[in-house]
């Protein structure tokens, strides 16, 4: 019974894939804790330019 158990490999695919997604996750999470201010201005940035495009659109001559 206990051979049977241990060599049965039908769930393996799925924890593995659950550990990769969990590894993702992870990273995702440690690059908007060490990126998110820079991210945030980048967006404030982004948002006022299209904001007042006239303004900060150079000119064309």
């Amino acid at each position: 019974m206990f051979k049977k158990i241990w060599k049965d490999e039908d769930g393996q695919g799925m924890v593995e894939y659950g550990l990769i997604i969990g590894f993702v996750v992870i990273v995702i999470v440690a690059a908007v804790l060490i990126f998110g201010d820079k991210i945030g201005a980048l967006f404030e940035d982004i948002g006022g330019r299209l904001n007042s495009p006239w303004t900060s659109a150079p000119s064309g001559s």
